[in-house]
């Protein structure tokens, strides 16, 4: 047998490597925390051959002391933390203290830094894991860091690096996220000596707001809501793209925790679901958030990248997640953006509009119109009839929820999306308001209308469940078990009864009774899926909204109709005052803006 024997601090180093430095932005992405510990103001980032023949990040931090510096490339040395309760409150980038160690080990290193009280610099250099002595240099105050010739002395990680553009690109993305992560900091950015990316720092909320549109695009600002709410010690600021501004991919969704920015599967499930009601589907939301809670409330310490966090809360977060984005996005109305007023602990509103980009209505206001000529209701003969089914199902009367009251307009003033003038082939219904032409399409948006109400209807209405005539037992994992017992008195009140019956099965004996018909054994693992995987689950009210969308569905005016003036009228009127009207059930959008600008550039006027 070999003998067992201590490996080498080299090998040591380049093995930690091979976990924290995966390619070149690995490189950039720790020097640039290791800057932004070091409370840098302005970071700038030279790269040469997309980062495999130089990585050059400078800061004009507080710098490391001469003394220092060794300790600075040696492997679990940090000044961040000295004890197993700072790790409990970690509040910085970086906590491990091998970042240096690790880059130093697969190439050829340099660090040079002049701290706040000293009167020169100092640097040394690492070659192949041999650390030279320090030495004076020249360098104002702050920290310069070279990493030259990247997995030079590692061959097999060099050859799965990629062509020089995707290794730079990869780069890009990461300065992008660092820079919307911290405003206040100037970033600059340059590849074989060309200035690509300046970001000047941001000083109050309009210049930060300047700066997503730099990364998300100029039109992100215009299509979002702003959002800042804060609750049971979380707070929720940053901007949320509206349903209309979805992606055909998830490339412009930033999370942010406590300024780091993380991939968790409990944030996405609370962002999936506060947008199931609005977002097409495969379409996925663009946003920029900031997570703020005490360190103690979150183990950043479970990815060697850091990528990674995990909630010492996990329901109320994905809870607190959830509820803030449902609100801000159930405010929004066809025309307009409801903003929600500031709240009791000083904090800003969910929800507020950005100046709208041409071609988009007004949305700066939350003023709503009444609808006009007596037109309080729609009267297409069609509205009660899904409110009858949905009665029927839980044994009453059939009850209308009213619309809330609309203030009035001042005199002159056009609503948002003002007044019909005329229907499209009994589709579509065409509306003139202050910038230009209003395309809605009606049954979309008496869809949406008639959703809307009924799940008021529901939510004033008891829940009625029904008994299964012979109970079901399902075969379940062992912690989804647990979750049904954990759970239980949460799950009556939505109707489904469950009861635990052994370490792996639970027993079904009770279901809401909008859901007969349903697969009770599907519905059930569901449910208790989510349950044990996020400690929440909304499968029962998303399966009973699915049922009313139906409902609402076949119960709204349909295409190919013949409309009065008044009612179209009073469509525009309800879409102005239906939360979430801007799309259908199926987050296609229910109306479009053509500003005159638009209508004039069709006609080729004024040139």
């Amino acid at each position: 047998m070999t003998v067992i024997r201590p490996l080498p601090p080299e090998l040591i180093n380049q093995i930690a490597a091979g976990e924290v430095i995966e390619r070149p932005s690995s490189v950039v992405k720790e020097l640039v925390e290791n800057s932004l510990d070091a409370g840098a103001t302005r970071i700038e980032v030279e790269i040469e051959a997309g980062g495999a023949r130089l990585i050059r990040v400078r800061d004009d931090g507080g710098g490391i002391h001469a003394e220092e510096l060794p300790l600075a490339v040696a492997s679990h040395a940090t000044s961040k933390i000295g004890s197993f309760d700072d790790l409990e409150h970690v509040a910085s980038m970086g906590f491990r203290g091998e970042a240096l160690a690790s880059v130093s080990s697969v190439a050829r290193f340099a660090l040079t830094s002049r701290a706040r009280d000293q009167d020169a610099a100092f640097r040394i250099e690492v070659d192949g894991g041999k650390l030279q002595a320090a030495r004076p240099a020249q360098h104002p105050q702050g920290t310069s860091v070279e990493v030259r010739d990247l997995f030079y002395n590692v061959p097999a990680r060099k050859k799965f690096m990629r062509a020089e553009r995707t290794e730079f690109a990869h780069i890009d993305d990461l300065l992008k996220s660092l820079a919307l992560a911290r405003g206040s900091v100037e970033f600059r950015l340059s590849h074989n000596g060309r200035p690509v990316r300046i970001w000047k720092a941001a000083r109050d909320e309009q210049a930060q707001l300047q700066r997503v549109a730099e990364v998300l695009g100029e039109d992100f600002p215009a299509q979002s809501l702003r959002i800042d709410h804060a609750a049971a010690g979380l707070r929720l600021s940053g901007w949320v793209g509206l349903p209309t501004a979805s992606r055909s991919q998830p490339d412009q969704q930033y999370f942010y925790v406590n300024g780091r920015l993380v991939r968790d599967r409990v944030v996405a499930h609370a962002v999936r679901q506060a947008y199931a009601d609005v977002l097409f589907h495969g379409r996925h939301a663009a946003f920029v958030l900031y997570l703020e809670l005490d360190p103690a409330g979150v183990d950043v310490n479970v990815h060697p990248a850091k990528h990674e966090v995990r909630f010492r809360e996990q329901r109320l977060v994905h809870d607190f997640l959830f509820r803030t984005l449902h609100e801000a996005l159930a405010r929004t109305r066809a025309g307009q953006v409801v903003s929600q007023a500031q709240t009791d602990d000083g904090h800003l509103r969910l929800g507020a509009a950005h100046p709208p980009p041409p071609g988009m209505p007004a949305i700066a206001r939350a003023t709503s119109w009444p609808a006009h000529a007596g037109q309080n209701r729609l009267a297409l003969g069609v509205r009660d009839e899904p409110l009858a089914d949905y009665a029927a199902l839980l044994g009453e009367a059939p009850r209308l929820v009213p619309v809330a009251p609309l203030p009035a307009a001042e005199e002159g003033e056009a609503p948002p999306l003002g007044y019909a003038v005329a229907q499209l082939k009994s589709i579509y219904i065409l509306a003139e308001n202050a910038q230009g032409l209003v395309l809605v399409d009606m049954h979309a948006a008496h869809e949406r209308i008639t959703y809307e109400k009924l799940k008021a209807g529901r939510a004033c209405s008891n829940l009625r469940s029904q008994m299964l005539l012979v109970p079901l037992s399902i075969a379940v994992s062992a912690k989804e078990a647990a979750a049904a017992e954990e759970h239980a008195d949460a799950l009556a009140e939505w109707g489904l009864e469950l009861s635990r019956s052994g370490p792996s099965a639970v027993v079904v004996r009770r279901i809401p009774a909008l859901l007969e018909g349903a697969d009770v054994s599907r519905l059930s693992r569901d449910v208790l899926s989510e349950l044990a995987q996020h400690g929440s689950s909304r499968r029962l009210q998303e399966l009973e909204n699915e049922l009313l969308s139906t409902m609402a569905c076949h119960g709204s005016v349909r295409a190919g109709r013949r409309l009065t003036v008044p009612e179209m009228n009073a469509l525009l009127r309800e879409m102005e005052a239906t939360e979430r009207s801007g799309q259908c059930n199926h987050g296609r959008p229910t109306w479009v803006q053509l500003s005159l600008a638009e209508l004039d550039k069709l006609f080729m006027r004024g040139r």
